[in-house]
């Protein structure tokens, strides 16, 4: 059994995922370390690309290359990455990421100091060293007001639900971190399961840190292992809600299935309702001429379009 597998999941990234490869090749120990490396569907020549690659940079020792029939979300890929090896703890990790020399070891020594701690995430920065918000609070109806407000004096009020946390220089706990980069004991899936697959993309990762908290795991961020993350640069998701577009259908069913799993059928009404009342405070501040639209397009009909039938597997492959 391995001391760590990382998980590398692509789909149409070849050259974003390599340059992240190669940030661990210096740091992997062959020994200890096992790198599953699952192309999810990608349909296009990345499988192709990086068979050339682990053979022409003799990879072989520490690489495994898994190729996925079909494309089933973030969930369903690495679900296929942590089944095909056996390890102590597994690293999620994205494609669009460069591993800083010494973070396999900060990371692994100090889940070993904190038995208590089963996923463990490292500070995620931009290329220029700033850093960026990887930890949070658990959505919740009253943070779906802050959402659709977007009003500093709304945030204030119910700054206890607000969903970000600020960074931290100190090693620090929250309620769900960013699954761009986390490690998770093998405890913890053995404890709660999988990852589940009913999410496509989006909420997979908050999902699974509150159950993990439900069975009595703490979630941490250690700053002193640094992972630089082009966000965005495996999807054009998050682009597309800082432009305001029209996102994939998925973020909104993903997001009514958390609701519902987590707060029941009721719950999701009331985010839904939550959020329509935060709406109305931001539109009316933005006929008054003091706000400009956050919103993305279609958003306020997407969240009720998507909300009927949350608890169903229902997303594209």
């Amino acid at each position: 059994m391995k001391e760590l597998a990382i998980i590398i999941l692509n789909y149409r990234t070849p050259q974003l995922t390599l340059n992240c490869l190669d940030s661990l090749a210096l740091q992997i120990n062959p020994e200890q370390h096992q790198v599953i490396l699952v192309d999810n569907a990608s349909g296009d020549e990345s499988a192709n690309i990086f068979k050339e690659t682990i053979e022409q940079k003799d990879w072989q020792q520490w690489l495994r290359l898994v190729v996925s029939e079909t494309n089933g979300g973030f969930s369903a890929g690495n679900n296929l990455g942590i089944q095909a090896v056996d390890a102590k703890t597994y690293w999620l990790l994205n494609s669009d990421t460069i591993v800083l020399p010494g973070a396999i070891d900060l990371l692994l020594t100090t889940l070993k100091e904190h038995p208590e701690v089963g996923l463990l995430s490292p500070r995620l920065e931009w290329p220029d060293g700033q850093p960026q918000i990887s930890c949070f609070r658990f959505h919740s109806p009253a943070s779906e007001i802050i959402a659709g407000a977007s009003t500093s004096i709304i945030t204030k009020l119910l700054r206890s639900f607000d969903v970000p946390i600020p960074v931290s220089d100190e090693l620090n706990f929250s309620q769900w971190t960013s699954f761009a980069s986390v490690l998770i004991r093998r405890e913890v899936f053995e404890q709660i399961g999988l990852m589940d697959e009913s999410y496509f993309l989006y909420y997979e990762d908050v999902d699974f840190c509150r159950r993990a908290q439900q069975a009595g795991w703490l979630v941490a961020n250690f700053p002193q292992a640094r992972v630089i993350h082009l966000r965005g640069g495996s999807s054009s998701t998050k682009t597309d809600i800082s432009t305001r577009k029209r996102p994939a259908d998925y973020v909104y069913k993903s997001r009514s299935r958390y609701f519902a799993k987590f707060y029941g059928k009721s719950g999701l009404l009331l985010a839904n309702l939550c959020w329509l009342f935060g709406r109305s405070v931001a539109y009316t501040r933005e006929l008054m001429g003091n706000k400009q639209p956050h919103t993305c397009e279609f958003q306020e009909q997407d969240i009720w379009i998507n909300w009927q039938k949350p608890l169903e597997k229902d997303f594209p492959k």
